[in-house]
C-alpha cells in the first residue's frame, strides 16, 4: 500500500511505500518517527502528524505558531522534529506498547534501566564508550562516546573530561548562537589536533586529549573574540547532534540569525484594541482640530 504525504520542510509531495518514505524523513530531514516494523496503524499516524503540520503546531511540544518559517525555524532550534515520548496519545502507534498487557514502553525501558543499573556501574571511560542507545547520537567533544541523552552525554563530559557547557553557557553570558559557535570551534580544534589552551599541535586525538587532561587546557576556553566568528557557525562533521541537545531556555523559538550573523528578533502578533481614542470627537479634541 502507498501513501501520499507532505513534506513540511521542502513543500513537496512524496508518494513512497511507507519504508522508502519513513527513511527519507530520518535522512533528508532528520525526524526518525520509527522504523516501519515497530509501527502499527500507520495510515492514520502520518495523517495525524500532517493534521498538526497543517494547523501550524509543534509535533513535540504542540504551540501553534502564526506561519511555517516560525514554526520550522521552532522545531529545528528546540530539537522538536521529533515526536513527544510523554504524549500517552501516540502509543497505539508504536508496537512496544502491547508487548506485555498492562505495561506501556516508560514500565518496560524502566526495568532494563533498573536491570542495568543492578549490575554495578562505575564511572569508567571503559563503561561511558561501551554504552550504547538507539536513537539520534551525539559524539563527545573529546572522545567516542555518544548517546541521545542530553544529560548523560553533559555529565560524561563532566566526569570524564571536566568540560561543563551548561556551566560555561551561564558563566560567559552565551546565547544560543554562541554556543553553537563554541561547539564548532572545540570540534575544529580537535580535528585539527590543536590544544585550544595553549595552541600545541599533535598528531592524533588521543595525544592532544591526554596533553589537555595533564594541564588542564581541556577547561581553558579561549576569549570569546576567538571563536565568535560567523565561519564557526558552520559545524566540523555533518549532522553534529550535539549541537541540537544545546540549552536554549533563554529564548522561545522565534529568534532567526540574519545573513550577517545578527539576531533578529520576530514580533509575536498583538490583537488591536479598541480604546477611546477611536472616537472621532476625542481624536479631534487631542490634537485641537
Amino acid at each position: 500500500m502507498e501513501h501520499k504525504f507532505v513534506v513540511a520542510d521542502v513543500n513537496l509531495i512524496a508518494d513512497l511505500k511507507k519504508s522508502v518514505y519513513f527513511d527519507h524523513l530520518s535522512q533528508d530531514h532528520s525526524f526518525n518517527i520509527g522504523h516501519p516494523d515497530n509501527l502499527v496503524y500507520t495510515d492514520e499516524l502520518l495523517d495525524k502528524l500532517q493534521s498538526k503540520l497543517d494547523n501550524l503546531q509543534c509535533l513535540y511540544c504542540e504551540k501553534t505558531f502564526k506561519d511555517r518559517t516560525v514554526l520550522k525555524e521552532h522545531m529545528r532550534k528546540k530539537q522538536h522534529k521529533r515526536i513527544n515520548p510523554k504524549n500517552r496519545s501516540y502509543d497505539k502507534y508504536y508496537v512496544i506498547n502491547y508487548l506485555e498487557m498492562g505495561k506501556n514502553w516508560e514500565v518496560i525501558q524502566s526495568e532494563h534501566d533498573i536491570a542495568y543499573d543492578t549490575e554495578g556501574n562505575t564511572d569508567t571511560e571503559d563503561e561511558w564508550e561501551g554504552w550504547e542507545e538507539s536513537g539520534s547520537q551525539a559524539v563527545c567533544l573529546f572522545c567516542e562516546f555518544a548517546s541521545g541523552n542530553a544529560e548523560r552525554l553533559n555529565s560524561h563530559m563532566q566526569e570524564l573530561h571536566d568540560l561543563d557547557l551548561k556551566e560555561i553557557k551561564l558563566r560567559m553570558n552565551l546565547n544560543f548562537y554562541q554556543q553553537v559557535k563554541l561547539v564548532n570551534y572545540i570540534r575544529r580544534q580537535v580535528h585539527l589536533g590543536i590544544c585550544m589552551g595553549c595552541g600545541e599541535t599533535f598528531g592524533g586525538k588521543s595525544e592532544l586529549v591526554d596533553h589537555m587532561h595533564q594541564l588542564g587546557h581541556i577547561t581553558e576556553i579561549p576569549d570569546i573574540s576567538v571563536w565568535d566568528q560567523p565561519q564557526y557557525f558552520f559545524p566540523t562533521y555533518e549532522n553534529d547532534n550535539l549541537l541540537c541537545q544545546l540549552d536554549d531556555t533563554a529564548d522561545d523559538g522565534c529568534d532567526v540569525i540574519d545573513h550577517h550573523g545578527n539576531l533578529r528578533v520576530i514580533a509575536e502578533d498583538f490583537p488591536v484594541v479598541e480604546t477611546i481614542l477611536s472616537e472621532e470627537s476625542v481624536r479631534k479634541n487631542v490634537l485641537g482640530t
